[in-house]
């Protein structure tokens, strides 16, 4: 029995004073943070996505941020300001086509400790999802200033003369062809070559190489 109670006495006893000025510290903190009054604040917190199904895209209006409002102790949300940020990230996984809603709370908003979520502005996002569709269309050049110079164009040629684009199935399906910059002819003469960038109106659709073309435009005297 002497050697267990040795034991105990040893733990209890053994480097009191750090033992002691340790506890004293963790008393100190804790009454801080006990007395730390509780404030609220809203956050502007950009939303995220993960796990969206290949070949599944995202086809309404995207939501990009949503609004928290916040509350805890003063300390934690004057944090937020220092790099720590609370975030969204909205799981996709059992997404399919068709409109789906997504609520935002608890399960999904991430914040530091200390500080609880009262509400989320909106507190739903609802967003609609359509299959991936690829497409092969032809490009469209327009010209300026012919005939200023007193040349007309005699012939052109675009390489590529078609893009492939990607995006959902319902905005591709839309595309007839997609459009060149304007090309200027003001001063041209002989056989020219123009560098001009490719663009589709529609911003949910995307080109699958590089969205640029030679316009090689042969000019002809009126």
């Amino acid at each position: 029995m002497i050697r267990p109670i040795k034991w105990i006495r040893d733990l209890l006893f053994q480097n009191l004073l750090w033992k002691l000025l340790s506890l004293a510290i963790a008393v100190v903190i804790w009454a801080l943070v006990t007395t730390e009054p509780e404030l609220a604040t809203f956050a502007n917190v950009r939303l995220e996505y993960k796990n969206l199904p290949d070949g599944l895209e995202i086809s309404s209006d995207p939501v990009s941020s949503v609004v928290l409002e916040l509350r805890g102790p003063s300390g934690a949300l004057r944090g937020m300001g220092d790099g720590i940020h609370p975030g969204v990230v909205i799981d996709m996984s059992d997404a399919a086509s068709g409109e789906r809603t997504y609520s935002i709370g608890d399960r999904n908003v991430k914040v530091m400790r200390g500080v609880r979520l009262v509400r989320a502005i909106p507190s739903e996002v609802r967003f609609h999802f359509e299959p991936r569709r690829m497409n092969t269309v032809p490009v469209r050049v327009r010209f300026l200033g012919e005939g200023q110079n007193g040349y007309t164009v005699a012939n052109y040629h675009v390489d590529p003369p078609e893009m492939e684009i990607t995006g959902p199935r319902s905005r591709v399906t839309r595309i007839a062809a997609v459009v060149a910059d304007p090309i200027d002819l003001a001063n041209a003469t002989g056989t020219s070559y123009f560098h001009a960038n490719v663009f589709t109106e529609d911003s949910f659709v995307r080109f699958l190489n590089s969205p640029e073309v030679v316009v090689t435009v042969t000019m002809k005297k009126k």
